[in-house]
């Protein structure tokens, strides 16, 4: 699979965030050495990806889309998620309370960055008012059943 890349573009519009999902399990399961468990761990970061990019489009009923690249290397799959609208700075996100805070049940919202960077072995955010486009990867296995960075 080293090489290939697989481009899916999805209406900006919440259920269509489960065929993402569908791509890049059935992408990732073809690479055998990446664990279960990571496979689930990516499914939801690109879940939370292409949810924050649906969401730049403000919610409205809109015809934009959001493009999900999957490309896989010889040690490590790499998903991009792409959105056009305006923008944002994940570093002037608020910090959240530690989990064992019980005030941080009171956030509803703004967990998908945190938990995005908790589950995968790279983020990397870039803005501008054109869009927003979010890298993630995952190193293949080490033998120890972990990521290259620990995961």
């Amino acid at each position: 699979m080293t090489g290939q890349v697989v481009e899916l573009e999805i209406p900006a519009r919440a259920e269509f965030v489960a065929l993402a999902r569908l791509l890049v399990s059935a992408m990732a399961s073809s690479d055998t050495l990446l664990p279960d468990e990571r496979i689930d761990d990516l499914k939801i970061a690109v879940s939370e990806a292409c949810t924050n990019a649906i969401e730049a489009y403000g919610g409205v009923d809109t015809v934009d889309r959001v493009l999900v690249r999957f490309r896989a290397h010889h040690d490590h799959l790499e998903v991009d998620v792409e959105d056009r609208g305006e923008g944002f700075d994940p570093s002037t996100l608020p910090d959240h309370q530690p989990v064992t805070d019980p005030d941080r049940l009171k956030f509803e919202r703004g967990l998908g960055i945190p938990l995005i960077r908790a589950l995968v072995d790279e983020v990397e955010f870039s803005s501008s008012g054109g869009g927003t486009a979010v890298r993630i990867v995952m190193w293949h296995s080490d033998g120890t059943g972990n990521g290259r960075a620990g995961g």
